[in-house]
């Protein structure tokens, strides 16, 4: 999936088109939009019979976004170009394992409480397989889109989803094109859509807490910490423990399990019901077509965050990463700065060992291995030092890790914003009606157990 080599390092999102100078110079900008998130605080509204709520992590990925965007206009002091942009998406990568070992290290603690998901757990995966396309390929045969619909409803899109569909169909096809529009939509707007969607949602109270759990770990980082962001913001402070480990989990199988469901389940079904539908529902429609197929060359630009980070980026990420959690912590949540110091020292602690492992075994799946390590380091009793750990760690609120998460978001997808704007209206909509679909089949699959 590598660009072509005509393609210059800034423009492709290269990390290493970016000198020190500008790396500081992103830590630096990140740690400010942290802050400034978090002065701004939460707010919410109604809407309807629910509510909307607005979280820091939001503001923080609207200000990344617009900043980034606004490169041209902004002091060459503060000014995060392309090529920054670019490595502030590898940097996310980097980032997304910490909160992964925060994530499993709440599984390991609150194992009983997951354990008493039991098989709701299981079969909610059915509905985060299969929701994208109940919900989003009838809505793409009806607006025109062709075999484009396959490659963008039957995920949400994320980077195994792409390998799948570029091993079977290729990039360069119909389905190729969809599945980068899907990726592309959801970088840009998952976030804030799933966000909005789950708050409200949540607001309406006719699920259970641990049912918007599981349809929350979507199989993506930065959309479940969005989406459960929202939905625990609305809970009592006793329920906020159970929730997150149980999303976590969802989040984890979605990843492990949910790989196989897309590529020997969901995939061949949407295919199936393409061919059935498609002469129903669908007619002849030239311009959604064409919108897709005409960013598809530059498409691939969007990928580039996608590559491995060096080192030395890795190193840079975690300290943005527990700087980002400090400032968080501190101005949200009152944590002394020294405290929070700790318990990061200790879940970068627990990511280094698994990288270096990772490093000398390279077939080995980071995500997987990293969730199973902190999961088993967080089960109580589990080593002698596991009561240190949970103790330091657990004063670490977990929305305090998703605001310096999205705001490295917001400044990876501003520059792909020219590219959205250009896929057209019609596959974006397909493709927030295949993330609300993923979030509400398993939500609905996980409510009939409760």
């Amino acid at each position: 999936m590598n660009t072509a080599s005509s393609t210059s390092p800034a423009l492709s999102g290269a990390p290493l088109a970016s000198p020190l100078a500008g790396r500081l110079r992103l830590l630096i900008v990140t740690l400010l939009v942290v802050a400034l998130a978090e002065w701004i605080g939460s707010a919410q509204f109604q809407a309807g019979p629910g509510k909307v709520v607005l979280l820091p992590m939001l503001w923080a990925l609207l200000i990344a976004a617009a900043w980034g965007t606004a490169q041209r206009r902004m002091p060459a002091a503060v000014r995060i170009d392309t090529g920054l942009q670019g490595l502030a998406g590898g940097l996310l990568n980097a980032a997304l394992m910490l909160f992964v070992a925060k994530l499993s290290l709440t599984v390991g603690g609150a194992l009983p409480l997951v354990m008493k998901a039991g098989w709701a757990l299981f079969f909610q995966e059915f509905g985060h397989a299969f929701g994208t396309l109940v919900l989003g390929l009838p809505l793409a045969l009806v607006l025109g889109i062709k075999r484009e619909a396959v490659g963008s409803t039957f995920s949400v899109g994320r980077e195994g989803n792409i390998a799948i569909i570029g091993e079977k169909y290729g990039m360069a096809s119909a389905e190729g094109r969809g599945v980068l529009a899907e990726y592309i939509t959801g970088t840009v707007l998952g976030a804030l859509f799933i966000a909005i969607l789950a708050g409200f949602v949540a607001s309406l109270n006719i699920f259970d807490p641990r049912s918007l759990a599981m349809g929350a770990g979507v199989g993506s980082g930065s959309l479940m910490a969005a989406a459960l962001g929202t939905i625990t913001a609305q809970l009592p402070p006793h329920m906020v423990e159970e929730v997150t480990a149980i999303a976590a989990a969802s989040n984890l199988l979605t990843m492990v399990v949910g790989f196989y469901f897309t590529l020997f389940l969901s995939l061949p079904a949407c295919s199936w019901l393409y061919g059935k539908l498609e002469p129903v529902l669908g007619r002849l429609t030239k311009r959604g077509r064409q919108a897709v197929e005409e960013a598809a060359p530059d498409a691939k630009s969007a990928l580039g965050s996608m590559h491995g980070v060096s080192l030395g980026d890795t190193a840079l990420a975690w300290v943005l990463m527990t700087g980002g959690v400090v400032i968080a912590n501190a101005l949200s949540y009152k944590v002394s700065p020294l405290v929070s110091l700790e318990g990061m020292l200790i879940v970068v602690a627990i990511v280094a060992v698994v990288t270096a492992v990772k490093r000398f075994v390279p077939r080995l799946p980071l995500v997987i291995t990293l969730g199973v390590v902190a999961t088993a380091v967080g089960i109580p009793g589990m080593f002698p030092f596991t009561a240190t750990v949970l103790e330091l760690t657990g004063k670490l609120n977990f929305m305090a890790f998703t605001t310096p998460v999205l705001a490295l978001a917001g400044f990876s997808v501003a520059k792909d914003l020219p590219l959205f704007r250009r896929l057209g209206w019609r596959i974006v909509v397909v493709s927030l009606a295949a993330t609300a679909g993923t979030f509400l089949g398993a939500t609905l699959i996980a409510e009939f157990f409760h």
